[in-house]
């Protein structure tokens, strides 16, 4: 008997669980550990900034689920991995034993590196987790009753711009649907080189499209922008050229601010010697496995993974739903192989497929491989984006509750959109 540890019950943490209990024999077991007890839809967090979903419709209890598909849960944080003995030590300081152990912990949120700025010390929101976007929706409620300047955007570093864009949009539908729009003049700040970039080089028409719709709902941008520090009501952000220099210095008064920040690794996982980059993240080969440590493999968020290009001002790559999906299936039938004495084959499919909602319309994107140069590089906006990324929503909420296996992506987002065919 073989015990899989996965450490992390996020998007792809729990469909790892699923799927490993789908595929191995019933002897093996699995336990997931969490520093929450709670399951969070990250993607929903811009509709709870401004009150459009409750903690309760994007959120729920773990054990449960797991419990009735033979699934161990440890609702714990882990202080220490030791790979040399395979060991876990728990806050507790108890001892968990692995023979594999997958890493899907997604990011540590990375607001210590510009001075001022989180929830939790600084002035600025976040949509990165539930407990964030419920604040930052106190803080937008206090907006709605005294109007002013809003700026909204990524840090430097920063690999997950759709949420940024999305908040943006869903903000000036809400102010709208408030009728004090009017009051609130709105700058997007962006790390990117230019609008829609997305870490990503651009995804179709991203660029056209994206600065349309900011320039329609008269939202002002600053690009190549890197925020040096924020104070109360007031964000400092220097502005580069295509070579890296300063051009321009801007103060922003703002009374609401959602900033995503830059991501790094865990800090159990930074301090594993030889598993990750500087920056924290795992490093993997082509089967998601560590080369160091053959009983580590990895997946999501958490990984290293180059940028797509050099930047005048740093930017990461993005790891979208559909990647995650991909890399969990691989390393699912890669642990399969091992415990069978087979060598591991399968490997993930970097593609990335996104539906960002835009208050009442939407974008959504294909770009196979998620590098240029590809061979599908597809950008469409529509209002029938919006209606499928709420029907995701509700499909995806239900799969991690009932332990469906089935690759959402793949199986249910593409016919969605309207283009099965690119999955082949």
């Amino acid at each position: 008997m073989a015990h899989i540890v996965i450490l992390g019950a996020g998007t792809g943490g729990m469909a790892a669980a699923y799927e490993l209990r789908h595929k191995l024999k019933k002897q093996h077991k699995i336990t997931v550990i969490n520093e929450r007890d709670c399951f969070q839809f990250v993607p929903s967090n811009p509709w709870v900034a401004v009150g459009w979903r409750s903690a309760e419709e994007i959120s729920f209890k773990i054990a449960p689920h797991l419990k009735k598909h033979d699934i161990d849960f440890i609702a714990q944080k882990v202080r220490r991995i030791n790979p040399e003995h395979k060991t876990l030590t728990l806050e507790s300081e108890e001892l968990v034993h692995y023979d594999h152990l997958m890493i899907t912990t997604g990011p540590e949120l990375a607001f210590d590196e510009v001075p001022g700025s989180g929830p939790d010390h600084g002035y600025t929101q976040s949509v990165c987790s539930l407990p964030h976007a419920l604040t930052s929706f106190e803080n937008f409620e206090a907006l709605s009753k005294d109007p002013g300047p809003v700026v909204v955007g990524a840090m430097a570093g920063a690999s997950c711009f759709g949420p940024a864009y999305e908040y943006a949009f869903i903000l000036n539908k809400e102010l709208q649907n408030r009728k004090i729009r009017d009051k609130v003049p709105m700058t997007f700040v962006t790390s990117e080189p230019y609008i829609g970039h997305l870490g990503l080089g651009g995804v179709g028409d991203s660029k056209s499209m994206l600065e349309s719709d900011l320039r329609m709902h008269h939202i002002k941008w600053i690009c190549n922008a890197q925020v040096s520090h924020v104070e109360e009501n007031m964000m400092y952000v220097d502005e580069h050229n295509d070579q890296g220099e300063v051009i321009k210095q801007h103060e922003l008064p703002f009374k609401h601010s959602m900033m995503l920040p830059a991501f790094k690794g865990v800090d159990c996982v930074a301090e594993v010697p030889d598993l990750c980059n500087p920056r924290g993240f795992v490093i993997v080969d082509e089967h998601q496995r560590s080369p160091r440590y053959p009983e580590i493999w990895s997946a999501g968020v958490c990984i290293a993974i180059p940028p797509a290009e050099a930047t005048p001002v740093p930017t990461g790559v993005p790891k979208t739903g559909y990647m995650i999906e991909s890399m969990i299936t691989a390393i699912v039938e890669n642990i399969d192989a091992v415990l069978k004495g087979e060598a591991p084959y399968a490997n993930a499919t970097w593609n990335a497929i996104c539906l960002a909602d835009m208050g009442d319309t939407g974008a959504a994107f294909v770009a196979l491989p998620q590098i240029p140069p590809r061979n599908v590089n597809w950008f469409k906006k529509g209002k029938w984006v919006h209606l499928a990324k709420v029907a995701f929503e509700k499909y995806f909420i239900r799969k991690m509750k009932t332990g469906n296996p089935e690759p959402f992506y793949e199986k249910q987002i593409l016919k969605m959109i309207g283009v099965e065919r690119l999955k082949d």
